[in-house]
């Protein structure tokens, strides 16, 4: 798979962002989401979507986090130039 990207534009509160791990989340989404299709092409698609809602909480709670983490990594240094 591809990593390369050629440009990307992030508020300054964003600029300590961890993108690497970002893209590693979508990776691995993506990998649920295939999953979830073999899952519901077996059969079983209780299990299927089962799958795909509980990824989709836990991936946006994962970025969630880590804008959070950005956001206050930005707020500490507002202090120290003060």
């Amino acid at each position: 798979m591809s990593r390369k990207v050629k440009s990307v534009r992030v508020p300054k509160e964003l600029e300590t962002i961890d993108l690497s791990g970002i893209i590693r989340e979508c990776e691995a989404y993506l990998r649920d989401l295939e999953s979830a299709t073999l899952l519901k092409a077996q059969g079983n698609r209780d299990a299927s979507e089962a799958l795909i809602k509980t990824r989709e909480r836990d991936l946006g709670k994962r970025i969630g986090m880590m804008v959070y983490k950005a956001r206050v990594e930005y707020g500490r240094g507002l202090g120290e130039k003060e």
